[in-house]
């Protein structure tokens, strides 16, 4: 737990809510605006002002009301009465999530000198990078989207959750949680199947889970290795994970904003609209725009996929 996020903390007496101080650059709003892209979205729901998020801290089902009020992002626990740690441990997942120890100060400045970036940043400032904190949940899922559209893939997301994750009912709905490697490590492939998975997306997700299970990948494990392309070069080792994959998982997760997932059709998609060409710019086009951008790379593609939702 960092100096800035200690101090950022406002406990309630009470125990069934906690704040959390943002930084003059973070918006909250520009946020739940990338949450609410998919109506078929099943782990989180968004809701007029409010975010809504089911995790789990220490084999408990912690259920969040997320809101922002002036500088701060404030958590609520309907309906449950938690102690100071428990609180402490979802308002961690929150700053997490929002990737709210970054100085962005540095981004902003990218932009004096980048007529795309100036056009971005002006129109979704205060947007943070939103993260899976989860390895196992960020790897299914982009393995789940690679080469198809975004809207089977939530549906195929919704699937897998609903069969095999955990779930939480408050006024008479479910929310749910993203399956452990444990479950998934003991399907075979025709159990993913039946969903609509891939033969291969199927092998993938089950040798992932497998390997995570046995402990051979983690997120502190990744982390320990240092740079970007350590473990960039890690990732690619792992059957089903290839360059895209591995700098989703990067970007999503371990939260290196070197990332850049180049042949992500979304920033493609993105940068026809915004320099209103005639088709997708090829990969060494981007290339050569974003040489700019070198060590923002993570956030300059999160902001471009925002452009994709105004």
């Amino acid at each position: 737990m960092n100096k800035e996020f200690r101090e950022s903390l406002v406990l309630d007496e009470s125990k069934n809510s906690i704040s959390i101080l943002t930084p003059k650059d973070f918006s909250f709003k520009e946020c739940l605006v990338f949450l609410a892209r998919s109506n078929n979205e099943v782990l989180h729901q968004v809701k007029g002002e409010y975010f809504f998020k089911l995790i789990k801290v220490e084999n408990e089902l912690i259920f969040l009301k997320v809101s922002s009020e002036q500088n701060r992002v404030l958590i609520e626990f309907p309906d449950q009465i938690l102690n100071d740690e428990t609180r402490v441990a979802a308002a961690v997942f929150v700053w997490d999530l929002f990737d709210l120890d970054r100085d962005l100060t540095d981004f902003y400045q990218l932009s004096k000198n980048d007529q795309l970036l100036q056009q971005l940043i002006n129109q979704h400032f205060g947007l943070r990078v939103i993260g899976i904190p989860d390895l196992f949940e960020a790897f299914t899922w982009a393995i789940m989207g690679q080469q198809i559209n975004l809207t089977f893939a939530f549906s195929l997301k919704r699937s897998f959750v609903e069969t095999y994750g955990e779930s939480f009912k408050w006024q008479d709905e479910t929310f749910w949680l993203f399956p452990t490697p444990n479950v998934i490590a003991e399907l075979e492939v025709s159990d993913l199947t039946s969903l609509k998975f891939t033969t291969r997306k199927a092998e993938y997700v089950i040798g992932i889970a497998k390997l995570m299970a046995e402990g051979l990948i983690s997120k502190e494990n990744l982390q320990d290795l240092g740079s970007y392309e350590k473990k960039l070069s890690k990732l690619v080792e792992i059957r089903g994970v290839g360059n895209w994959t591995a700098d989703y998982v990067l970007m999503k997760c371990l939260k290196e904003k070197s990332a850049f997932p180049i042949a992500d059709v979304g920033i493609h998609n993105a940068l026809k609209n915004l320099l209103s060409l005639e088709k997708k710019p090829s990969v060494e086009e981007i290339k050569k725009l974003s040489t700019s951008w070198e060590g923002w790379e993570a956030y300059v593609t999160f902001y471009l996929w925002r452009s994709l939702y105004s």
